[in-house]
């Protein structure tokens, strides 16, 4: 009889206790459904964090895409940029320097004088008391001509001097087989010189690229048997490219 009394007893306080359990949260016992396994995720959740989803490969593809540098490649077949670049640098400083140190260098070209040209000196009728030098390039390179000529009559003592108005533009540059030209006043129209004489040698002497320098071998072309009568009117003029324009003045 006291054991089913205690029994009767356990059984109304654990009613009791969870009654009092439900009251407290305020709604009542609820049905939570049927349980499932604490281990088993969700689908929401298996969607967001499964490293296979569809929204982690695409994070994954951009992210690779933005890692690779615009305009180069690490693939060896898509070496296009690199392969340009090289190309262009090879054809805008090897090939041109090579064709610019090749041609117009000072090798390619010597002064005028003596010992690659033919020298000739002709009085002419017009104008008058002029004569006129002729220098004939007869060597393998382009020759210049540079300032005039320094004549030397017999053994005269001092050189004429050039018209500066005869200074042309350029060099006179003669290429060979080709010929420049120079024309000497001997003696004043009007008689107004001094000193005047008749020669019979002369000696033609060529200047270097500075004025009054050496310019090399000079040359003594033969004159007329009679000789050449000139005065302290003797003037030069600077090598010209034209025949005209050296007995223009």
């Amino acid at each position: 009889m006291r054991i089913r009394r205690t029994r009767h007893l356990l059984a109304v306080t654990a009613l009791t206790a969870l009654a009092l359990t439900a009251c407290q949260n305020g709604t009542g016992v609820q049905d939570e459904g049927a349980s499932q396994p604490a281990s088993a995720p969700s689908t929401a959740t298996d969607r967001r964090t499964e490293p296979g989803a569809a929204s982690g490969s695409s994070a994954g593809s951009a992210s690779g895409a933005d890692a690779k540098p615009a305009g180069t490649s690490s693939d060896p077949a898509d070496g296009t940029a690199g392969k340009g670049i090289g190309k262009g640098t090879a054809a805008s400083t090897g090939k041109s320097a090579g064709k610019g140190t090749g041609t117009g260098g000072t090798a390619s070209r010597v002064l005028c004088n003596g010992s690659n040209t033919k020298v000739t000196a002709q009085p002419v009728a017009r104008p008058l008391n002029h004569m006129l030098i002729t220098v004939t390039n007869t060597g393998g390179k382009l020759c210049d001509l540079t300032y005039w000529p320094v004549l030397r009559f017999d053994q005269m003592q001092w050189a004429p001097q050039a018209a500066e108005e005869t200074q042309p533009q350029a060099v006179t540059s003669l290429a060979p087989g080709e010929s420049g030209y120079a024309g000497v006043l001997l003696a004043a129209a009007d008689g107004s010189g001094d000193g005047g004489t008749t020669a019979k040698k002369l000696t033609v002497a060529f200047q270097g690229y500075t004025p009054n320098s050496d310019g090399g071998a000079s040359a003594m072309p033969p004159l007329p048997a009679k000789g050449v009568y000139y005065d302290s009117s003797l003037t030069v003029t600077y090598w010209q490219q034209d025949r005209d324009d050296a007995l223009s003045w």
